[in-house]
């Protein structure tokens, strides 16, 4: 069949500036050691995460001074547009198409607002037309990479032959916050990282793999575990320390259930592409999906490399394992805010 979606193209990008975990770690002590009386307990989650480094929106320096929703939403105005430009420029090029071509545009980011949104903040700037059709996403945190794709693949699945850009952008730096002496602040200021990620998707003959199914979960009563508060300063975060054991217990019996609703089950999965949330997050997940210890191994890579973007994040290991070479069938997964799962399956094109 020729009207099936298919993955056309894929690029991703990060900020220019780069904190060296070793660094994070000292400048942290400097700012909490006195404050946190548990600080020097946290402080081993800057080695125990694997993160070699991370790349930011702004200068170290910029982060030992306090900001408000203005300095932040500025520099995420700034940031955010850049990346999008750089990703959405670099994933239509390697699709052989010019922005012109694109008839709609999915982007999606939590942690950041504007208004204009960035789509048309960019429009003139990348080329697009007029007429194009715009689905601007807020709020689904880690799961966006995947369930945001989810929403661009059912644009370009309702118009085959449309060209569909999916944009994943999340400046998680910008919510660091001085103020917040809480456990979740501390781990954040250790794990967290920025980055973008653009894919382009179409109905039709070609591409890099189909996107065979998609699927979400939602966990009932489990609002607490991951999320925003917002308060005069900015976003500050919600991070539950079960999570892991959460993804454990909870995990493969709702993964199996979006992959059931497919006539699919998880002895399908070739490969699990996941979203790297942290250490101890990779190793619940492979606990949860029967893997071997140490399978995931491109998500270690990525999160040593950039430590947890958000969204984005699985876009960067869906990168590597398609360099690598995908399998048969792989399953793109990813938790967030709900608290949800997200899983998409991809089969290889021939």
């Amino acid at each position: 069949m020729t009207d099936t979606v298919k993955l056309l193209s894929l690029a991703v990008a990060t900020p220019d500036n780069i904190i060296l975990q070793t660094d994070a770690a000292e400048t942290a002590g400097r700012l909490f050691s006195d404050r946190f009386q548990d600080f020097k307990y946290l402080a081993r989650v800057f080695e125990s995460t694997g993160i070699r480094k991370r790349h930011v929106a702004r200068p170290l320096c910029w982060f030992e001074e306090p900001h408000g929703w203005q300095d932040r939403m500025a520099a995420y105005t700034e940031v955010a547009s850049e990346l999008f430009r750089r990703t959405a420029t670099a994933a239509l090029q390697r699709a052989g198409l010019e922005a012109r071509h694109v008839d709609c545009v999915v982007t999606v980011s939590s942690t950041g607002l504007t208004t204009p949104s960035l789509d048309a903040r960019l429009a003139g700037l990348m080329g697009f037309r007029s007429d194009i059709e715009r689905v601007p996403v807020f709020g689904l945190g880690c799961a966006a990479g995947v369930s945001g794709l989810a929403v661009a693949t059912k644009m370009a699945r309702s118009r085959p032959g449309a060209v569909v850009l999916f944009i994943s952008i999340e400046l998680c730096s910008l919510a660091f916050r001085l103020d917040e002496l809480t456990r979740p602040n501390i781990i954040a200021t250790a794990l967290f990282g920025d980055g973008a990620a653009a894919c382009v998707l179409r109905a039709g003959e070609g591409g890099i793999a189909e996107i065979e199914s998609t699927g979400e979960h939602l966990f009932p009563d489990s609002l607490s575990i991951m999320g925003w508060k917002i308060d005069d300063t900015g976003f500050g975060i919600i991070l539950e320390q079960s999570l892991p054991v959460f993804a454990e217990t909870h995990l493969k019996s709702a993964v199996a259930g979006i992959l059931e609703r497919s006539r699919l089950l998880l002895s399908d999965i070739d490969r699990f592409i996941c979203h790297p949330g942290g250490a101890k997050v990779l190793a619940a997940l492979e606990s949860a999906l029967g893997l071997e210890e140490g399978s995931l191994d491109i998500e270690r890579e990525v999160i040593r490399d950039y430590g947890n973007m958000s969204s984005p994040t699985v876009m960067f290991v869906l990168e590597r394992a398609i360099t690598a070479g995908l399998p048969e069938r792989s399953a793109l997964l990813a938790m967030g805010p709900g608290f949800s799962a997200s899983c998409i399956t991809l089969k290889r094109v021939a």
